[in-house]
């Protein structure tokens, strides 16, 4: 027979969900309908590109940004966007309409998916990880986290990366405090430090 802990850890992310987090947030915030438990509405991978695409030409920038999307495809398993500057910043050497950065946005299963690989599989395959802080949650109990490296993620290959891409990811709950966040995310089996 196997041990409960274990048990727990083989469920996927939807199952984790249903039967370790509803229950025990119930328990724990005195709510009395499940569907009132707080849950994760989507997860957004953003990119900045800018630095990288500023002052070049059409097929130069094609040919930056083309394996960069085919990475972000590969990790996420969906199409990525590209995202434009609304108006020009001098200081930081920006035109209005310029590519400033790629952004894609998962929901459902797929988000389920890529947070199931990113707990499982990337964060403890990135360089001196330690455990996700608790200060990477928000006041609105949303999870924010950088990657340095694109190449944690299985799917990439490191013999194919010409360049190490760093990104950002945020995972937007629909708990209104800190506290039901860092919960949630813990029960949810994300490697939060104790703090």
């Amino acid at each position: 027979m196997l041990n409960s802990n274990f048990e727990t850890e083989m469920l996927s992310l939807k199952e984790k969900y249903k039967k370790k987090a509803v229950p025990e947030m119930m328990k724990k915030f005195g709510q009395k309908n499940k569907m009132a438990v707080p849950k994760i509405e989507k997860v957004v991978l953003n990119m900045g590109v800018g630095k990288r695409v500023s002052g070049m030409g059409g097929k130069e920038r094609e040919k930056i940004l083309a394996p960069i999307l085919e990475n972000l495809v590969l990790i996420t398993g969906q199409k990525a966007v590209l995202t434009k500057s609304h108006r020009s910043i001098s200081g930081f050497k920006v035109r209005a309409g310029a590519i400033v950065g790629i952004k894609t946005t998962l929901r459902g299963p797929k988000a389920n998916d890529f947070l199931e690989r990113l707990i499982n599989i990337a964060l403890p395959r990135s360089r001196d990880f330690r455990g996700i802080e608790e200060k990477a949650v928000d006041e609105q109990g949303n999870l924010t986290i950088g990657i340095k490296e694109h190449i944690i993620f299985p799917e990439v290959s490191t013999e194919r990366a010409q360049d190490i891409l760093s990104f950002q990811i945020t995972v937007k709950t629909t708990t209104k405090s800190r506290e039901q966040g860092l919960e949630l995310f813990r029960l949810l089996g994300f490697p939060i430090k104790r703090g």
